[in-house]
Order: C-alpha cells, then structure tokens, then sequence
C-alpha cells in the first residue's frame, strides 16, 4: 500500500549516505529504486485495479463500511451539537457521495441493502438541512434555497441534494414523507427553471452558472423521473440540446467551467474537472451525454511509467486551477483525474481506468484504518468521491 513512499525513502536514504568515491554503488541504488517504482508499483496497484473494475465486493464493501462509520460519527457529533460540527459546501458534497456511492453498491449487490440503507438515508436528509446551504443563502444575500421555489434563482446547487434524495428514493431507503415532499417540491422548480433557459443554464451563485452544477440538476429530475414514474422527458431534451449547443467547446470536447445564464457566454475556459464530473451527474440523465463528454475527457488522458492523468484545460487555455480543480501540476489536475474513474470503468477504457486508479492509489496512499482499506490522504470527502466513482456504473440511465 505504499510502494510510493518506500520509493522516495530509499532514493532519500542513498542520498544521504553518498559516499564520492563509491559513486558507482549509489547510481547502481538508485537506477534499482528507479526500476522497482517503474515497474513493481503499476503492477501492485494493477491487482487492486482489477478489483474495483469488477466491482469486487469485499474491495467496495470495505471503502463503503469506511463511510458508514463516518455517518455515524458526524451524528454523534450533531447529538452533542459539537462546535465543529461537519457542514457547508464541502460536507453538502460528502453526504451526497456517501448517498450515491452506497446507492451505486447496492444497486451492484443487492444482498447488501439491508447493511446500507440505514446509512443512505441519515446522509440523504443531512443534504437538506438549513446548514448545509448556508453558503448559497450567504450568496443569494440571504435567500434560502427552500424558501424561493416559487422565484426564478437558479439555486443550482441544490441539484447536489436533490441527486442525493433521488438515489435513496431510488434503492428503497426510508425517508420522511416531509424530506420526499420537499425533494418533489424542489424537482419541480429545477423543471421550470430549466425550461426557461435558453442555454440550458440555471444559475448557482448570482449571475454564475456552471454546467456541471446544472447537470447535477438534470440527473436528480431524471432520477425523480424513474422514482415517480412522472414524464420529465420535455425538459430533459432541452437540456440535452442546449448542452451540445452551447455549453461544450467544440474543438475540445470539454463543456466551459462557468457561464453566464443570460448570454451563454463562457466566463471560464473549458476545462477538465468540471466536464468529468458533469459526465458522470450527467449519466443519470442521457447516456449519450455522458459518453460524449466521457470520450472528450479519455481524449486527455496522459499516461507515464503507468500512471495517468487529466488535463484540466483544453489545448489553448491555462491557468493554475482552483479549489473546483485542486493544484493544476504539469498541466493536470487531480479532480479531473479523480473524477474521471467514474468514466473510464468501461471496457472501452480498461487501459486508462487502470492507469488512473494507480495514480489515485499512489497519492491517496491506501492504509487500513479500523480494518477498512481507506484512502488515507483524502479524509471523507476524498473517500466518498473515490467510491462513489468507483462504484459508478449500476445509476446510469436506461
């Protein structure tokens, strides 16, 4: 589990060992280290690949089990109405991965619904608690996202917690008939809004739109769709045609990070990060969609030494990232690289699946924690978006 490091602590060792006139013996040291990481370390993390592409039960069940821990520490917390408690954009996130990534096992194992479902549904109704979106309300100037259905603030983000609700729907969880009516509440304002759009865009922040937010939106009505047997088809098309229309950058396949709702401007340059992850919302709606974008984001895949990465910005755009992108190193990033395992688990990406999760596996260095194989450098947002990407697959639409 941490072939990477013992690469880097042999290299160290030598080097601080270095002795001029045995030079021969270090550069023989290090050429062996430089050979064992070339080649040893893809193959290790190879084995683990073939697990997860197979949707292996005992490798999902153990990253799965990881989460289920951390639901019921972040209740505990709550009990006791802790000072830091768990909150906010990130944790609005967290939860709403732990919802899809167990939805996505269960939905692979059914056998292991009754393991699950309790956890689905305590973080499911955490996505929709005041607090959660407290940073839109902080955007809207004060707005709550709840309270304005009636209006015409896009609220996107929500799409997040509504994608949520819908998988519990979906796998069977229980939830308060409160939670559902609310869920079916937002759903329909997400349908009006939408509709009115020309470009397919509906705002998150004020006079910002993101498409992969919006996805988010399109995926949760497509799911609602399925839970509620309710004709959600209209909309879905428009989106579907506003997203090829206007949202993605020809040339490169990638759909822009950020646009203006009114114009359909690109305020931000077409990027990886936000396009692997709207293809993998986006598969709840159209698969057309998703593969479209999931063959733009392969189409930027590099690989070396066995490991691979995503570019973050298409040919002809930079920048140095942000926090929806992470650290952009070399022209990579590690959101888009992460995210894109959802979309390389086909056998027409084998090659860049395995590629992708040995470069996951090399940085998030795997370690067991409480008897479960964890990614010990993500913390549980990291852990609940990598299973929930490695897990993607059984949510796709029909």
């Amino acid at each position: 589990d941490h072939q990477g490091a013992g690469f880097l602590e042999i290299l160290l060792e030598n080097m601080a060992h270095f002795e001029p006139d045995k030079w021969w013996r270090h550069v023989v040291a290090i050429f062996i280290s430089l050979l064992v990481f070339r080649f040893f370390t893809p193959w290790t993390m190879a084995l683990s690949a073939e697990a997860w592409f197979a949707a292996d039960t005992k490798t999902q069940q153990s990253l799965a089990d990881y989460l289920v821990d951390f639901e019921s520490s972040d209740d505990e917390s709550r009990a006791k109405k802790s000072g830091n408690r768990f909150s906010g954009e990130w944790a609005l996130v967290t939860h709403q991965m732990v919802v899809l990534g167990l939805g996505q096992v269960v939905l692979a194992h059914p056998e292991l619904k009754k393991r699950y479902l309790p956890t689905i549904s305590r973080a499911a109704q955490k996505c929709f608690l005041p607090e959660m979106r407290s940073f839109g309300s902080r955007a809207w100037h004060g707005e709550d996202a709840m309270e304005s259905l009636a209006g015409d603030h896009g609220h996107a983000y929500m799409g997040y917690a509504a994608l949520a609700v819908g998988m519990a729907r979906y796998v069977g969880a229980p939830l308060p008939q409160k939670l559902t009516e609310s869920h079916d509440r937002l759903i329909r304002a997400f349908i009006r809004r939408l509709a009115k759009a020309p470009y397919g865009l509906i705002e998150t922040y004020p006079h910002e739109a993101y498409p992969t937010d919006v996805a988010a939106c399109a995926g949760a009505i497509a799911l609602h769709a399925r839970v509620t047997a309710k004709d959600h088809s209209a909309v879905l098309a428009h989106w579907k045609k506003a997203v090829r229309r206007y949202q993605i950058h020809q040339p490169s396949g990638y759909v822009y990070q950020r646009m203006d709702a009114r114009t359909g401007k690109p305020k931000d340059a077409p990027r990886g990060s936000g396009t692997a992850l709207g293809a993998y919302f986006a598969g709840f709606a159209d698969r057309g969609i998703r593969e479209q974008l999931a063959k733009s984001v392969m189409d930027h895949v590099v690989t070396f030494s066995g490991f691979g990465a995503v570019r973050e910005y298409a040919k002809g755009f930079s920048g140095k990232g942000d926090v929806d992108s992470g650290p952009v190193l070399f022209g990579v990033s590690v959101a888009a690289t992460g995210f894109a395992l959802a979309l390389a688990r086909d056998p027409a990406h084998r090659e860049s699946f395995d590629a992708l999760l040995t470069t996951a596996m090399m940085f998030g260095v795997p370690a067991s924690v409480k008897g479960h194989i964890v990614f010990s450098t993500g913390g549980p947002i990291g852990n609940a978006l990598l299973l929930a990407m490695l897990s993607s697959g059984p949510e796709l639409a029909p």
